[in-house]
């Protein structure tokens, strides 16, 4: 079964957490003063810190979304680790230095810092706010789809529990437990996933030949055939003797077996007609129907062989398709298709932008890319890390070493998702669990280790993006834009307070967006932090004509017209709205490629029309490089 609660992974689980919460209690005590709760003190060491960045960054988008990606749809998966892992050497060549040298708590005092403007801090707090909760929605997706198989409970328990946890977390130690929280995080998933990896090498290919028949096999088996049910939809459903409905597609070979999921008014999931259970379970997702010399398995592959034996083999991948039963109820039919390898290791399945010959699909995807690119070194809380550690060279070394980590694990994303695309373990209704049901047809042991890693990977990103989003309203809004005269004991507090606030929204969001794929959301926050931080960063630290007016205008217009952008486009119009794609007024779904430059265009227009600061920051740092 998919989804069977084992009380050995309960236990693992259970484990994690404590430990997890063990740590926050016992680093409170250290996270007292304000320096303490949002900087750690500026005294974790580099190494720590940068192995704290993976962790922080290495989201359920990267691990449950990325993986899940590949497994549904080949190497165009693949390209969002690409792009997440690129945007990394603007961070280290562009940003690094200059934000430690800048900042003290958050991203406003480093574009601030040589202002004093409220209206920086009102913008940068209001962008931070707008970036984290987008950023939060995945992450909190992610939780509740991986409880549900793990402890058997509803998505929105999931939700809630991370919630609850993060939150103390962030409350009893702030960005000190926040950062130990992301270094063992962080470690325990580039691990386990190596150790996994070594698994399906070891455990190479095996061929299941696709289950067909014919319309005359089932009813000489006593099945009722109905041909197509669904007007003209390709499919043929039959009846047993016993009253069990299948579904079959229509193929040239034949008949293939395929599912009909529904939900029941309970919120139970409907298998052919049936709740699923242990005896009434999806049949095996994922497989391949042929092998290279036509042999039936293949024993332990090597890490190039793995890629060159699915290359020629034939993979079955899944699709679904909406149909109208005879009673005009909508079902969601979830269908093989049998695929080559070469096919799904060559980019385009997703992306239909890399293939398509419509211009604006080439667009969308060139405005991902761009934002996945850009929007690493845009995120706040990313970008607050580099105030724990002590100086500007510790910045520098913990961001090598992060990017160490994250590229060696999201290489190993392509042999997880691709391991998870002939595992046959799939859930053809969750992409986000292809990971940890990988896991799970090795053994349960496993799958409780790696659902638990998993669970701390949202904890160590949720808390990172609590803490950005405490700082901008407790010390960027409250202390110094609206003035509210605070000591050390009040900055905690109202940073503490807004965590719970915060917490309780991105519990809430959680459950709203519970059916979408995480690196497809994050994609949201990307672009929303490279249309609005990216540009005043940049210009901030390389033109001296950059005027606080400028900042605070760029801020604006990129946030505002990339929200804008995303709210009206085809993938928001469908996912979200659930009306026609073709309606949307714009005329591809990612902004980034069109707001991007509207933030460097704005910040360049308001800094001319407004007098020349007379302390420009890319001045002084370029006085102190020399």
């Amino acid at each position: 079964m998919l989804y069977e609660t084992s009380i050995a992974a309960v236990a693992i689980f259970g484990a994690f957490v404590a430990a997890v919460l063990g740590l926050s209690f016992f680093l409170g005590r250290k996270g007292q003063s304000a320096k303490g709760y949002y900087a750690a003190h500026g005294q974790i060491h580099w190494a720590v810190n940068g192995v704290a960045f993976a962790g922080d960054y290495l989201s359920a988008a990267s691990f449950l979304g990325i993986c899940g990606m590949i497994a549904f749809s080949g190497y165009d998966g693949f390209l969002y680790s690409i792009g997440y892992l690129a945007g990394w050497i603007v961070a280290l060549f562009v940003i690094a230095e200059p934000i430690k040298r800048l900042g003290k708590f958050t991203f406003a005092d480093a574009l601030d810092s040589r202002f004093n403007s409220r209206g920086i801090k009102l913008s940068v707090a209001i962008s931070t706010l707008v970036v984290s909760v987008f950023y939060l929605i995945p992450q909190m997706v992610g939780a509740g789809a991986l409880v549900t198989p793990l402890l058997g409970l509803p998505h929105y328990v999931g939700v809630i529990i991370v919630g609850v946890v993060v939150t103390l977390i962030v409350t009893t130690a702030g960005m000190v437990s926040t950062t130990w929280v992301q270094f063992i995080k962080g470690s325990l998933l580039v691990f386990f996933c190596a150790i996994l990896t070594v698994m399906i090498l070891m455990r190479g290919f095996h061929a299941t030949p696709l289950e067909t028949t014919t319309a005359d096999a089932l009813r000489a088996a006593g099945s009722t055939v109905v041909d197509k049910p669904f007007g003209d939809k390709p499919y043929v459903k039959s009846v047993d003797a016993q009253g069990v409905e299948s579904i079959w597609r229509v193929t040239d070979a034949g008949l293939v077996a395929t599912q009909t999921v529904a939900t029941a008014a309970d919120g139970a999931k409907l298998v052919n007609g049936k709740p699923q259970s242990k005896e009434n379970d999806l049949r095996p997702v994922g497989t391949i129907s042929a092998l290279p010399g036509g042999v039936k398995e293949t024993g332990a592959v090597g890490p190039t062989g793995f890629f060159s034996t699915l290359n020629d083999s034939t993979i079955v991948t899944w699709s679904s398709d909406k149909v109208a039963a005879a009673d005009g109820a909508a079902i969601t039919v979830y269908y093989p298709v049998p695929k080559p390898g070469s096919e799904l290791l060559t980019p385009g399945q997703k992306f239909k932008g890399l293939k398509s010959e419509k211009f604006t699909d080439k667009l969308d995807f060139i405005s991902l890319m761009l934002a996945l690119f850009c929007g690493t070194a845009s995120l706040p809380h990313i970008l607050i890390r580099y105030y724990t550690v002590k100086d500007q060279a510790s910045a520098r070394k913990s961001t090598i070493v992060g990017i160490a980590a994250i590229g060696f694990f999201y290489v190993l994303t392509l042999y997880l998702g691709l391991g998870a695309m002939t595992s046959g373990a799939m859930d053809p209704t969750s992409s986000n669990m292809a990971a940890p049901l990988l896991a799970h047809s090795f053994n349960d042991t496993l799958f409780a280790i790696i659902s638990a890693i998993a669970f701390t990977t949202v904890l160590g990103t949720v808390s990172g993006l609590i803490m950005a989003g405490s700082g901008a309203v407790a010390h960027d809004l409250c202390e110094n834009f609206l003035r509210i005269p605070m000591d050390d004991h009040k900055k905690v507090l109202y940073g503490k307070t807004v965590a719970v606030f915060l917490g309780i929204g991105a519990m809430i969001l959680g459950v709203l967006f519970k059916k979408f794929n995480v690196s497809f959301l994050v994609g949201w926050a990307f672009n929303i932090a490279a249309s609005a931080n990216l540009p005043a960063l940049v210009m901030l630290l390389f033109w001296r004509r950059t005027t606080k007016q400028g900042i605070t205008a760029a801020v604006f217009v990129g946030m505002i017209s990339s929200l804008a952008w995303i709210l009206l486009s085809g993938d928001t119009y469908d996912k979200v709205y659930g009306w026609d794609k073709a309606d949307s007024i714009v005329p591809f779904s990612q902004p980034g490629l069109v707001t991007i430059p509207l933030g460097f265009i704005t910040l360049i227009v308001v800094s001319l029309l407004t007098p020349k600061p007379e302390h420009p920051v890319a001045e002084e740092l370029a006085e102190s490089a020399e």
